[in-house]
């Protein structure tokens, strides 16, 4: 079992930046996938970034060149950079562990708002 705990979400203004983590603990293989993915109210959740335990990186076009995902491995961290904020960014912001056998893990989630 692994558990994930994010953070800093906020309340930011359009073209502000933020920076969210997301700690993973107990049973990780050193093999995995972690990623960002959020859902916005009424639309279906969708991915963000990914970050291989390699660090090869997946990004959706919409955050291509504006977010910015790395990770500490050592901590078993994630991060995603966000900088340009826009309004259609607002959302709930979930991490994602994906281990060896295709388990995944989802973390609670944070909120980010970004307003106009």
């Amino acid at each position: 079992q692994a558990q994930l705990v994010e953070s800093g979400g906020d309340l930011v203004q359009a073209g502000g930046s933020l920076r969210l983590s997301c700690a993973a603990s107990g049973s990780i293989s050193s093999v995995n996938i972690m990623g960002w993915y959020r859902q916005a109210p009424g639309k279906q959740r969708e991915l963000v970034a990914t970050i291989t335990s390699s660090g090869t990186t997946n990004y959706a076009d919409s955050v291509k060149g504006r977010f910015t995902i790395s990770r500490a491995n050592a901590k078993n961290t994630v991060y995603l950079q966000m900088n340009s904020l826009k309004p259609e960014d607002t959302a709930v912001y979930y991490c994602r562990l994906t281990v060896v056998g295709g388990i995944l893990y989802w973390g609670q989630g944070t909120q980010v708002t970004v307003s106009s």
